[in-house]
């Protein structure tokens, strides 16, 4: 049996102060679990290898203008 209570974030937070020691550890250590498992590297990974780049061209450019504009703002 499964019961569910809507308490206020502030309640939560006092009540997890009030904790023992040893209950707040794990707590802190499910929290940081389940946290972990929301970010898997293997989501940013995909992400990172799929994501545009550029082309020797356009570096190019970026680095000609990069280099334009900073003789520009020195004169």
């Amino acid at each position: 049996m499964q019961a569910q209570i809507d308490i206020a974030f502030d309640q939560l937070v006092r009540l997890a102060k009030g904790l023992p020691s040893k209950q707040w550890a794990k707590l802190k250590e499910e929290v940081e679990k389940s946290k972990e498992k929301n970010l898997s590297p293997s989501d940013l990974e995909s992400f990172l290898l799929s994501a545009p780049t550029f082309t020797k061209k356009q570096l190019d450019e970026i680095a000609k203008t990069h280099k334009a504009i900073s003789r520009w703002r020195t004169k």
